[in-house]
């Protein structure tokens, strides 16, 4: 049996999500197959790696630091509000204060993936932990790279955006990949119903030449609730478990305060309880198998 993880984006919001990963990791779950979206993407990384805790820092320890995010970011960077460099390069790469180990991820068999948007097509692209160096993490910075507050990251000549505008919860590539069950960490309860984009004029204007991005941005709402829907139908068949918080949260993707997201990690911490043994019962054969190796 294959099992896939499946992690929702969310920017700040993933402190949740790296809450519910810790004890995944402290419960010995590990699945064949992990692909994340934007800031799950990068909660992915860690996880693959085996570095708990590690996530948890970058939500709360690292984000009142005026290079991390907000107006002095924005200014250092040349033009992101979340600079992505200084988290996913300075922090992250080789000799960084906060170190992803690279020869971990590379030596662990699980297959570790990165939605990004491609900003001239509009379509998800898939990066690998091949496309992974310990010098050059620009793969988890095209995964966040959310329009508008933060400048599109070139990779091989292409130009990416946030995996969330094409691929929100990329259920369907872990199926196709060959998962028999797949768990589902959201950062949003599962009866969300997400509504239309903000400050579409904005985005219609500021992303003008991207017309497929915007497109995509324009839908983003109508594409979310369809793919909820079918994971919940996986779910009632037996094929998927959905984490996700119990209560809408009062947090944003920008939010900044450290106790507030030390409070989001907490919880989902406590909520965890809730679902171990749900978890455990889903996992019962991959986790008989790993242990026959």
């Amino acid at each position: 049996m294959k099992l896939g993880l499946v992690i929702e984006g969310g920017g700040m919001k993933c402190a949740y999500s790296s809450g519910i990963l810790d004890l995944m990791m402290d419960d010995g779950i590990l699945p064949d197959y992990v692909i994340g979206v934007s800031a799950g993407a990068a909660c992915g990384a860690s996880f693959v790696a085996g570095q708990r805790d590690r996530n948890r820092r970058f939500f709360v320890d690292y984000v009142g630091r005026p290079d991390y995010m907000g107006w002095t970011a924005f200014r250092h960077s040349g033009g992101n509000f979340f600079n992505l460099e200084y988290i996913y390069q300075d922090l992250t790469g080789r000799g960084g204060e906060d170190e992803l180990d690279y020869d971990a991820i590379m030596k662990n068999p699980c297959e570790l993936w990165a939605v990004a948007t491609d900003a001239e097509t509009g379509k998800p692209h898939y990066f690998t932990k091949k496309d992974l160096h310990p010098n050059d993490y620009s793969v988890y910075m095209a995964s966040c790279a959310i329009p508008v507050v933060c400048r599109p990251v070139r990779i091989d000549g292409h130009l990416y955006f946030d995996g969330g505008c094409s691929d929100s919860v990329p259920v369907r590539r872990a199926l196709e990949a060959g998962c028999d069950k797949v768990i589902v960490i959201l950062c949003r309860p599962k009866d969300t119903v997400r509504e239309p984009e903000k400050h579409q004029k904005l985005y219609r204007t500021i992303l003008r030449r991207y017309p497929r991005l915007v497109h995509n941005l324009d839908v983003r709402h109508l594409r979310y609730n369809a793919t909820l829907q079918a994971v919940k139908k996986l779910e009632k068949q037996g094929h998927a478990l959905i984490i996700a918080p119990e209560h809408h949260l009062d947090i944003t993707t920008y939010t900044k305060d450290a106790s507030v997201l030390q409070g989001l990690y907490d919880t989902a911490v406590k909520e965890y309880a809730d679902y171990r043994e749900k978890l455990l019962a889903f996992c019962e054969d991959h986790l008989a198998t790993c242990a026959n190796k």
